[in-house]
């Protein structure tokens, strides 16, 4: 064996271990990004049990938000102020949400399960009432999404709630 040959197999086995290397390092790229979308929905998906419990939580809010949802014009001042926060916040988190869907951070299996939440309560006169005043607050692409449901929901899983 002479020299070049030797020389040639060193190149060799050295282009093999770079793309093995390359490999290696794909597949931990893939991986530590999978871990954090992972992580990413577990936060989504806590922040969002956390809004959820302020109704669990506070029986008046509640009650507000079942009588808002049917005549959002019924309430008086503070009232309005208060089912607004809360919508507010609950479609800032939403509009958060579809925006992780649409550049996939959030897996659509998971968001399906928000979106049927979402076209519950915006079947409801109420939410149309100030969601026709604030929607402007939200990106283009959400506020389609809420009028698309709006269009075809209908008020249905608050019935018989009195």
């Amino acid at each position: 064996m002479n020299w070049e040959m030797i020389s040639a197999v060193g190149q060799m086995l050295g282009a093999v271990g770079v793309i093995i290397s390359i490999i290696y390092l794909a597949a931990q790229i893939r991986n530590q990004n999978k871990e954090s979308q992972r992580a990413a929905m577990n936060v989504l998906t806590t922040h969002w049990s956390d809004l959820n419990r302020s109704l669990v939580e506070n029986p008046d809010l509640a009650a507000l938000w079942l009588h808002a949802l049917r005549s959002f014009d019924q309430l008086d001042g503070a009232s309005k102020l208060r089912f607004g926060a809360h919508l507010g916040r609950f479609l800032r988190f939403a509009d958060n949400l579809y925006l992780a869907v649409l550049d996939g951070t959030l897996d659509k299996r998971l968001w399906r399960g928000y979106e049927r939440t979402l076209a519950d309560t915006v079947a409801y006169p109420g939410f149309q009432t100030w969601w026709a005043t604030r929607k402007h607050w939200h990106t283009d692409e959400f506020c389609a999404l809420i009028d698309r449901h709006i269009q075809t929901a209908k008020p249905k899983i608050y019935e018989g709630y009195n």
